[in-house]
Order: C-alpha cells, then sequence, then structure tokens
C-alpha cells in the first residue's frame, strides 16, 4: 500500500470511528430524555431506543474488515465498546476476537457466555482458536474441545503444547500434502476438484509414504510446465524448512531473508506437521515490536488504553517504585556535594548537560545491542569485537562532545579550570554510558530474559547517577579553594 492509499486507508477508519462515536453520543442522549420523560414506559422506550441504536450500528460496521472493526474497538472507552460488541457480536465469527490486542480481548471475552465464545470458536481453525485459548475459561475451553472432530482437536491440543515462541505455536493445517510419483495434470485435477486453495497458497509440499518432506512444488512450476510430467521431475528439493519446536524468532528472520509466504513445518524424522505463513509471521513481528516499545518503557504489555485507572496504576508501579529509588539515590549524590553547589552555583546549570548526553549515548548503544540481538547479528564470536567497537566510539565521542561543551561553557563562565571538569565528565560519563548500554542487554540476554525489559529506564537511572557523582566529585578535586 502506498503512502497515498494508507493516508486514505488512516482517513476512513477515522471517519468510521467518529460516525460510531456520534451514534453512542445519539444513543446516550435520546435515553437521557426518555428517563426524564414522565411516561410510565421507560424501560420499553429505552429498550426500542437501544434495539434501534445497536441496528444502526450493525450497519455501520457491516461491510468492514474484521481488522477494521478491531481498530473501532480498541479506540473506543469501556462503556462505549461494550454497547457496539453487544450490537454486532452475533452477527460476526471469532475473527474481530482474533484481531484485537491481548487487553481488549479480554474485555470482551469477560462480558460473553460460554456458548457465545463456542459459537465463535466452530467458525475457526484450529490454529485460531489456539491464539484465543489464553483468554478463553477452562471451562469453556472443555466445551470448545468436545464440540470439535477428532482431527480438528488432534490439531489444536498440538498447538497449544507449544510455547509461545516456538514455530509450532504459530502453524496452521491449511496446505496441500502431494506425493513425487504424481504428473502435474492430476494435481491440477485435484486443486480443481478442491475448488479453491487454503489461504497463503504458494507451493504445494511433496511427501513420500511416510509423510517426510521431500521438496516443495511452487505452483508457478505446477502451471508452467507440461502437465505430462512427474512432481518429482519438477520439484524443487532445495528448499526453506522449520523444525516444530525451532524459535519463531529465526523463522521471521527467515521469512524476511528469503521473501517467503510459506513453509513446510516438520518434526525430528522431517515429517510435515504443519505449515507457516506470512501472515502468522507478520503478526508475530507486530506484536513482538509492540510489546518491546512498551517494555522498554516498564509498561505491561497487557494494558488496554481505556483500562481502569487502578489496573493501569499497578501495571505500572513496578517500574515508577524502581524509579523512586533511582531518583533518590541521584539526589543524595547531589546532596552529599550540596556544599560545592552552594559555592560555585553554575555547577547546577551544567550537571543536567552530563546526565543527557549520557543517557542519549547509553540509549543509543543499548538500541543498537537490543536489535542487534532480535536479528541474531551477536554472537560469541564477534561479541568482543563489537564491545571494542562501541568504546572506541565513546572516547571518540566523548572527546568530541567535552571538547565542544567545554568550549561553550568557556564562553559562558570564562573559568578554563570549570570547562575542563565539565569536559571531562562528559568524556567519563559516556564511557559509563556505552559501558552500562552494552552490559544490560547483553547480561539479560545471555541468562535468558528480555534484553529490552525496562533497558531504557535503568540505563537512565545510572547514567544520571554516575554523571552527577562524576561531574561534582571532579569539581570537589580541582574547583574548590583554588
Amino acid at each position: 500500500m502506498d503512502s497515498h492509499n494508507s493516508l486514505d486507508s488512516t482517513n476512513f477508519l477515522q471517519q468510521q470511528l467518529q460516525s460510531v462515536v456520534e451514534l453512542l453520543e445519539k444513543q446516550e442522549l435520546e435515553n437521557s430524555l426518555v428517563h426524564k420523560s414522565t411516561s410510565s414506559h421507560h424501560d420499553l422506550e429505552e429498550s426500542l431506543v437501544n434495539r434501534q441504536h445497536d441496528v444502526r450500528i450493525q450497519e455501520k460496521l457491516y461491510d468492514l474488515h474484521p481488522a477494521d472493526i478491531a481498530f473501532i474497538l480498541e479506540s473506543l472507552p469501556l462503556d462505549h465498546r461494550q454497547t457496539v460488541w453487544n450490537a454486532i457480536k452475533s452477527d460476526h465469527d471469532g475473527q474481530i476476537l482474533l484481531e484485537v490486542s491481548d487487553a481488549v480481548r479480554q474485555t470482551l471475552i469477560s462480558g460473553m457466555t460460554p456458548e457465545e465464545l463456542a459459537i465463535f470458536a466452530s467458525n475457526l481453525d484450529a490454529d485460531e482458536i489456539a491464539d484465543l485459548a489464553a483468554d478463553i475459561p477452562k471451562r469453556t475451553m472443555l466445551k470448545i474441545l468436545r464440540s470439535l472432530n477428532n482431527e480438528e482437536r488432534s490439531n489444536l491440543n498440538a498447538i497449544l503444547s507449544y510455547e509461545d515462541d516456538q514455530v509450532g505455536a504459530l502453524m496452521d493445517f491449511g496446505m496441500i500434502a502431494i506425493r513425487g510419483d504424481l504428473n502435474l495434470q492430476a494435481i491440477i485435477d485435484y486443486i480443481r476438484k478442491l475448488g479453491k486453495l487454503p489461504g497463503h497458497t504458494d507451493k504445494l509440499f511433496v511427501v513420500d509414504q511416510h509423510n517426510t518432506v521431500k521438496g516443495i512444488l511452487p505452483l508457478q512450476r505446477l502451471l508452467t510446465h507440461e502437465p505430462a510430467q512427474q512432481v518429482a521431475e519438477v520439484m524443487v528439493t532445495d528448499f526453506v524448512k522449520f523444525q516444530i519446536d525451532h524459535d519463531t524468532a529465526d523463522a521471521s528472520r527467515a521469512f524476511e531473508r528469503y521473501d517467503l509466504i510459506s513453509a513446510p513445518v516438520v518434526d525430528e524424522q522431517g515429517r510435515l506437521q504443519g505449515r507457516l505463513c506470512v501472515d502468522s509471521i507478520l503478526d508475530f513481528i507486530r506484536e513482538k515490536s509492540d510489546e518491546d516499545m512498551l517494555t522498554q518503557a516498564g509498561v505491561g504489555e497487557d494494558e488496554d488504553l481505556f483500562s481502569s485507572v487502578w489496573k493501569s496504576a499497578k501495571n505500572r508501579w513496578g517500574w515508577l517504585l524502581l524509579n523512586i529509588v533511582t531518583a533518590f539515590a541521584s539526589t543524595r549524590i547531589i546532596g552529599f556535594f550540596e556544599d560545592i553547589i552552594v559555592q560555585l552555583v553554575a555547577l547546577a546549570s551544567l550537571m543536567p548537560i552530563v546526565a543527557a548526553m549520557g543517557g542519549n549515548t547509553g540509549n543509543q548503544t543499548s538500541m543498537l545491542i537490543i536489535r542487534s540481538l532480535a536479528l541474531g547479528q551477536i554472537n560469541s564470536d564477534n561479541v568482543r569485537r563489537l564491545i571494542k567497537k562501541e568504546l572506541t566510539l565513546a572516547l571518540i565521542n566523548g572527546a568530541f562532545i567535552g571538547i565542544l561543551i567545554g568550549l561553550l561553557s568557556w564562553l559562558l563562565y570564562h573559568d578554563i579550570a570549570l570547562s575542563l571538569v565539565i569536559g571531562s565528565a562528559i568524556l567519563m560519563n559516556l564511557l559509563v554510558a556505552v559501558i552500562v548500554g552494552l552490559c544490560i542487554p547483553l547480561g539479560r540476554y545471555k541468562y535468558g530474559k528480555d534484553p529490552a525489559v525496562g533497558a531504557s529506564i535503568m540505563l537512565t537511572a545510572i547514567t544520571d547517577s554516575m554523571g552527577f557523582f562524576i561531574f561534582l566529585g571532579l569539581a570537589r578535586m580541582f574547583l574548590i579553594d583554588r
């Protein structure tokens, strides 16, 4: 989608959202008028008003894609969201639940009965039900399992047996497997008999009698080779496949590197278990990106934009409490050097510069490391060289920025000693910042933790404290009692 179409799409969604909001506001107004009336049939009149507005909302959203409806639901406060959902849920399958964020999905499911959820699930594939499983109550999930046939139940249990970060958790079963001893005409006749292809089908998987994947048959080859040729003659034997228990992040990088649309998923013996498709990979990348952005800022990924104040507060308290500790540490450092600041007031105006430069430099380094770890570009062979490169860069940048800030300080205060102190403090704090920016993500990654979690918060706290300590410590050594 080009930028023009993207802009049109954004405007279209905003217009649809505004129309829904106007309908909801009109409904509230009419309900308030009903309550103020002297009629003895308040309940009946209110029911009729609500029913009319439900129909209008249904008509407004009827032709929209589930992803567009999901956007509207996510953009509405809780009470309005529930009103819209109650109006439309009976006319839609579970696709909307798949499109909304995890936090919003929880609010929608919490107001649904087990029977409603079971009906929704009956219209979904096993891999789609698996996406909802974590948010569905256990009793309802058992009811859904009992409603599935043996094959669907087996497929669902297979997906649920894998961790969220394993390929098996994202695979689906909408694939076509063929034998290599068939001719292409037989395959074409078989596909015509099916009537349609599973979504994202760009290739067929060639298996032997033991269901072991021997190759792939791209649809392009199926259509461009002679129908009398056998599959084994035209299939591709050099292809990308994924082990069912492999890391999904590695698979996502392979999809990007090789421009894949689909790929077979196999077990340790190479037997076909399912397939991985680009839509699942894109969802994984988007969710991972959103999660990383939130966790870097110390916000839980499960927070709904319109969740209650109390829930949002609890979701953010952890890192805020950590900030209190680090902030008090910084104030104690400043308090320890209070006598120096009183004697030389210029220090108070220059301290934030040292801290800010350290924080920015550290964030640059940590973001680079987090990104490189996510892409799998850092390993035991190159990590030492990377550390050496970043430290060298810190020395060069620290010297350059230190000299620049020192010159500006001299122009402001005409104090050569003060200029030398702040320049040296900048250099030292940039070195500290780079060391911290390397250690936090690399250390967390080494011990199996998410390298992005709280990185920005911890780094800023450390560089601020160390920046104050270094600058004021140097000032005590070289500026007082001159």
